[in-house]
């Protein structure tokens, strides 16, 4: 997971997300999510590969994003290569749910929260530019909230990648795609980017998206004071080292129909986490797979988590029977997202020093 875990199911089936949209919002929504030019002037570029003008591509961006089926339109920053991040839980009594929550919400480095069908009822991100930053707001929150705090970096990346299709009527996921490509990525939880000056105030410039104008790369110069050619050069670079995992439009994927997901954590074998990682991620209606602690001393067992995404629950449901039959005969916990209490992209306060 870019540390990101997904959608809750909060819209309304009913809604007709593609009414008075047309082929080419189509391409714009499924061809536009990673790849976007990295140019002075992106949007004209775009508008040259769909046959209109500037102008008018950087109009339907806009009125996408007004309409929630993009949640922004920028860079997507790649939390365990830029600092230290790990996924969290908390088991919060019912009468103080809404409490700790708030609690948990208001550290800007929590950039996903999400209500789960579990013991572990509240599984949020923290994202941070050291290990340091980020193990001391997971004290804070166990202090302030007084629930102890399920602390499970990553350590194994097998394949995250919430970028699929959704202009179309799959049940689930990349429904029409028959395999992806997937590998073993060790995550250091000290992990730093080699990071520049420039690299540091781009990075969190852009954390939130980039301006909506014909010129956004301009615009995110003159916030950084450097020049756009400078700008783009850094770009470029982060992305190739892996800190910007990419550049595009960022579905809603809630809006565009896929309501539901279901983290689901297995017990696997440790000599064999990365045949079964590399092979189950190859799956392509597994949108994430990666290895996490055990935390025996919390009472968990389990080391694989996978992300199924589908339009409606049985659906999610039926590719997880398929999972567990044909590819994870072991002990495993479905998790079912509920309810999206916080979800923004990867959130720095600075990337310099131990950020607060």
């Amino acid at each position: 997971m870019s540390g990101a875990e997904g959608d809750g199911a909060e819209a309304d089936p009913a809604d007709d997300w593609r009414a008075g949209l047309d082929d080419v919002d189509a391409r714009l929504i499924d061809d536009y999510q990673s790849g976007f030019p990295v140019a002075e002037r992106p949007f004209r570029i775009v508008g040259e590969e769909l046959g209109i003008d500037e102008e008018e591509a950087l109009d339907r961006v806009k009125r996408l994003r007004e309409r929630g089926v993009f949640r922004r339109f920028g860079a997507v920053l790649n939390p365990p290569v830029i600092g230290s991040s790990t996924l969290a839980a908390v088991s919060a009594p019912e009468d103080r749910f809404e409490e700790v929550a708030e609690t948990i919400n208001g550290y800007r480095q929590v950039n996903h929260n999400y209500r789960r069908d579990h013991e572990w009822n509240q599984w949020f991100v923290v994202t941070a530019a050291s290990r340091e930053t980020r193990d001391r707001i997971l004290a804070e929150i166990e202090d302030r909230t007084g629930r102890e705090v399920l602390n499970l970096p990553m350590l194994t990346d097998y394949y995250i990648d919430l970028e699929f299709p959704v202009w179309n009527d799959d049940a689930f996921a990349r429904e029409s795609l028959e395999s992806t490509d997937a590998g073993a990525t060790r995550i250091s939880e000290n992990a730093t980017g080699d990071l520049s000056e420039l690299d540091r105030a781009l990075l969190v410039e852009i954390q939130d998206g980039f301006p909506l104008s014909a010129t956004p790369y301009r615009a995110v110069a003159e916030a950084v004071d450097a020049d756009v050619s400078d700008v783009l050069a850094a770009i470029e670079r982060l992305l190739a080292d892996g800190c910007i995992k990419r550049v595009g439009c960022v579905v809603n994927h809630i809006v565009t129909g896929f309501r539901n997901n279901c983290m689901v954590v297995w017990n696997v074998p440790d000599d064999r986490l990365d045949e079964l990682g590399e092979s189950v991620g190859e799956l392509p209606y597994v949108t994430l797979c990666y290895h996490r602690p055990r935390r025996p001393e919390r009472d968990w067992e389990y080391n694989l988590f996978t992300m199924v995404h589908g339009r409606e629950a049985d659906a999610v449901d039926a590719k997880i029977d398929e999972l567990a039959a044909d590819h994870l005969p072991f002990d495993h916990e479905r998790l079912y997202s509920t309810a999206t209490l916080k979800q923004t992209g990867a959130q720095y306060e600075e990337l310099v020093g131990d950020g607060a």
